[in-house]
């Protein structure tokens, strides 16, 4: 079957409606619900690991009427933005770099490529070593998570930038330091933007992993609390909440590049 003959909204990579598009994504997550509504009561799934959508309902009322949780949202929050914003203020700069220069391409791009394979996990008893219990230790981890993902993304936003813009500013006279500034930063601002979504979303994903640090708030401590105890309901509702606060960064993201690049293709 041709493309053109296909149903309506199924045409390769053809635009839908906003509202159909919104509609669908609300079917989605009903699907989901009914799937784990009817899961959960045929008992193929013990409801010690699989609580009801109703209990977890009445479990996340219970959980947002005391203080803790927002204390905890609040400090996961934190981390977060602290080790991503610190991931993104040295990866811009060498991405642009390395997707600029070879040399430096052939110095840093395999050293890159070798630790971002290395199990962040793993770091943890090394950085508890050499930065102590406190915060510093959890920020470390988002940034190791996310900072050799990044700088390889951006790095290669600047190679997708064509290189005939590179010599229409050379035959104008611009320096190497100009085209930097003013064509192959400004051309891949947009791909950069995406990167920085998706290595946000990744920073979340980590902080599991850096609240196992000595930490004694936060949601990821609270969902170890709760794994030790069994109490699946409350553990449900923490990630429920960790799922929501990333599709909500998510969609900001998504509406900010939108805002900001509607030129670009990356921003629709």
């Amino acid at each position: 079957m041709s493309a053109t003959d296909a149903g309506p909204g199924f045409q390769l990579r053809r635009s839908i409606p906003a509202g159909r598009y919104r509609l669908l994504a609300v079917v989605g997550f009903v699907l989901c619900l009914l799937v784990w509504g009817l899961i959960s009561a045929s008992n193929i799934v013990d409801p010690v690991f699989l609580p009801t959508p109703i209990a977890v309902a009445r479990t996340m009322v219970e959980i947002f009427s005391y203080q803790t949780i927002w204390s905890d949202l609040w400090v996961s929050f934190v981390r977060v933005t602290v080790g991503f914003l610190l991931s993104a203020a040295i990866a811009l700069p060498v991405g642009i770099l390395i997707g600029s220069f070879k040399p430096i391409e052939a110095i840093v791009q395999p050293v890159t490529e070798f630790v971002r394979y290395v199990p962040v996990p793993a770091l943890i008893p090394i950085l508890m070593v050499t930065l102590g219990i406190g915060e510093e230790s959890k920020w470390a981890l988002i940034f190791i998570g996310t900072y050799f993902q990044l700088v390889l993304m951006v790095a290669d936003e600047v190679r997708r930038v064509p290189y005939e813009l590179l010599q229409v500013a050379q035959t104008l006279g611009a320096t190497q330091g100009e085209i930097i500034r003013r064509v192959l930063w400004r051309s891949a601002m947009p791909g950069i933007f995406d990167a920085l979504r998706l290595c946000n979303g990744w920073a979340w994903t980590y902080l599991i992993v850096a609240e196992l640090v000595a930490a004694n708030e936060g949601l990821g401590f609270r969902i170890l609390k709760f794994s030790r105890f069994l109490q699946t309901p409350k553990i449900w509702v923490y990630l429920i909440l960790l799922g929501a606060i990333g599709l909500l960064l998510d969609l900001m993201f998504r509406s900010l590049n939108r805002w900001l690049f509607k030129w670009a293709e990356t921003g629709k």
